[in-house]
């Protein structure tokens, strides 16, 4: 059993009796040579009174990403017994693989770091900016981290707050009233954080005027691991293909409305990306469970080809989450 698997269960105990409600913990995994994939899908049943609020925060995950992955599940009310599918296995993106590196259309972050021939990659749910305050793209550093930061409201948010009747004050203070949290990382791209939260329930959604939104528990976890000047990389990659040993997977999530990868058709970015993966290895892939899997942008990757001369296991496939 894995660390994240021994913390989840742990919680899942916890929270059966009662002693906390929910809990949330980046996922670290080592770094080996080959395999662009990490993690692995899981399974559960929910139970009566779980929303995928509840749910996020218990395995990490954030509400978008849950409600791709289960499309026909009420997200408000499952039900008692209904399944769900935790889509904890993520294709890497194809990005320098360096610092921290935000892929907005699949609302996470990641995290590489490592010394000494050790390296490793943490990933966690963000919130990203809504569509009239787009988080931009391109790169910048950690500039400056702050514990118990004050907010000072930028005026164009002060007036949005006015439009709608609600006085918000020029300063405030660090404390639960106060929606940057308890820690946070200043971009040298001005105007821009990567900051915790006093409503952890809105993580995982586009929400934010522009700002990285995490989890109380991440931000201070990621908090203690960068260093100022640290490289940050926001990116939009709604495709991802990447190896596992001889097979090869495609992840595929919904593309954010009033934004696109670079100006491209997301169509031009799946034949984009598919030749980067095989440019080194060719594959037979199938592309009729190609086509179906980005149709349905379910965020799970798929299993949809092997190395060109290896016997192809993708009749056992079936679009579902890899064993």
């Amino acid at each position: 059993m894995t660390s994240r698997h021994i913390t989840t269960a742990l919680a899942a105990l916890l929270t059966a009796y009662g002693m906390i409600t929910a809990v949330a913990r980046a996922e670290v995994f080592e770094l080996a040579a080959g395999p662009d994939l990490v993690g692995q899908s899981q399974f559960i049943h929910s139970k009566y009174a779980d929303t995928f609020i509840d749910l996020g925060r218990l395995h990490n995950l954030g509400y978008e990403e849950l409600r791709a992955a289960n499309p026909e599940v009420d997200p408000w009310l499952p039900g008692e017994g209904t399944g769900i599918v935790l889509p904890t296995e993520y294709v890497l993106p194809r990005v320098e693989r360096d610092g921290i590196v935000i892929n907005l259309a699949e609302y996470r972050v990641y995290y590489f770091y490592g010394a000494e021939g050790q390296s490793y990659v943490a990933t966690l749910p963000a919130s990203i900016g809504r569509m009239d305050w787009e988080t931009p793209l391109g790169t910048t550093s950690v500039a400056a981290k702050v514990h118990r930061p004050t907010w000072y409201p930028p005026e164009s948010v002060r007036l949005e707050y006015a439009a709608e009747g609600r006085k918000l004050d020029r300063e405030i203070p660090p404390g639960p009233e106060n929606p940057l949290g308890d820690y946070a990382l200043r971009l040298s791209l001005a105007g821009y954080l990567i900051h915790g939260t006093n409503k952890p329930a809105g993580v995982g959604m586009r929400v934010t005027h522009g700002c990285i939104r995490l989890f109380p528990e991440d931000i201070e976890w990621l908090y203690t691991k960068v260093g100022v000047a640290t490289p940050v990389q926001f990116i939009n990659q709604p495709v991802k293909f990447g190896w596992k040993g001889n097979e090869l997977y495609l992840e595929v999530h919904p593309e954010l409305a009033d934004a696109d990868a670079a100006g491209k058709s997301v169509m031009t970015l799946l034949t984009e990306e598919y030749v980067f993966a095989t440019q080194e290895s060719e594959a037979e892939a199938d592309w009729e469970l190609i086509a179906d899997t980005f149709r349905e942008k379910t965020g799970i990757p798929v299993r949809v080809g092997v190395r060109r001369g290896r016997v192809s296991s993708l009749a056992q496939n079936s679009g579902n989450p890899s064993d």
